[in-house]
């Protein structure tokens, strides 16, 4: 047991407020099952004058999309001095940004799906027709578009036919400026998490996810009975341990820091393919991270007192 005093730092201004809000709750209620003392904090205008006052030994950032995981609410964390459980404001900016990170695994040798990066201001002054186009021709059929930064799949579609992507661009400009469209790679979709133990970082279980209508966008990830989870994964040994070494990879070589989410496809061969990096994964009733932990026989609560523990004694 703990008799620590932690801020869990949840809602904010994001499109993704609501799941960072359940997020919040599952999280603090799993801290208190271990002795911590938790305060539910909502990341607005008094969040720091609130930090400064009341002074809680450490935070934990369950803050999902926009200020909680490009960056911007760790470097606040950072001038106040206050210990954090979560990735440091650099990393965090590399793993937000779902080109950049993809652009260090592949120079790494790690296997990700080819893309191509299209900011709206590309289709006004070169015409969109022929930029559509040339993207077909150059990464083929089906696609994966989605926004370039962000999270929860928001904006996310798969392209199947050309006459869909006019919708599917429009529909993924509407959550930012600029689109990441991927060749669609068909497979096993998997999230391995990953956590920071004094040996390093250590992959949990995949888990699998199976979306009803075979697209795991925002409706399926936060609506209960529309996706089918298999947690652990039921994967050839030799396949699962590709998948944890995947994500470990990532973890490290993006910097990562304490506990991040790896969203991966494994083809028809064996192989996994990196789709994006989270540094701040969902702890929902229907979030991977906490199937991943229950899979592995640990606790969320201990899971994250050990973090707690972790970041105070390494300061901010």
């Amino acid at each position: 047991m703990s008799d620590r005093w932690v801020a869990v730092l949840s809602g904010g201004l994001s499109h993704e407020r609501e799941v960072s809000l359940r997020s919040g709750r599952r999280l603090s209620t799993a801290l208190r099952s271990v002795g911590m003392t938790v305060g539910e904090w909502d990341a607005d205008s008094r969040l720091v004058t609130r930090i400064q006052d009341e002074r809680p030994d450490a935070v934990i950032i369950a803050l999902h999309g926009g200020e909680g995981e490009n960056g911007a609410v760790q470097s606040v964390l950072d001038m106040l001095g206050v210990p954090y459980v979560g990735t440091d404001q650099r990393a965090c900016r590399r793993a937000w940004d779902k080109p950049t990170a993809k652009a260090e695994l592949a120079r790494a040798g790690l296997s990700t799906p080819d893309w191509v990066v299209l900011p709206h201001a590309t289709f006004r002054e070169l015409g969109a027709q022929a930029v559509l186009d040339a993207l077909v021709g150059k990464l083929g059929l089906p696609l994966m578009l989605k926004p370039d930064q962000g999270g929860s799949a928001l904006g996310a579609r798969v392209v199947r036919e050309a006459s869909e992507l006019p919708s599917a661009m429009v529909g993924a400009l509407a959550y930012g400026d600029t689109v990441l469209v991927e060749q669609f790679i068909e497979g096993v979709e998997v999230a391995v998490s990953v956590v920071d133990t004094a040996d390093g970082p250590e992959a949990l279980p995949a888990v699998r996810i199976e979306a009803a209508d075979g697209v795991y966008d925002y409706t399926a990830r936060y609506t209960a009975g529309l996706t089918s989870y298999e947690a652990p994964a039921d994967l050839a040994p030799e396949v699962a341990a590709r998948a944890g070494e995947l994500a470990v990879a990532a973890h490290k070589l993006l910097g990562l820091r304490d506990v991040s989410r790896t969203d991966a496809i494994i083809d028809q061969h064996g192989v996994p393919h990196f789709l994006e990096v989270n540094v701040s994964p969902g702890l929902t009733e229907t979030s991977l991270f906490p199937m991943a932990v229950e899979a592995a026989d640990r606790s969320l609560g201990e899971v994250f007192a050990g973090l707690v523990e972790k970041a105070i004694t390494r300061g901010n």
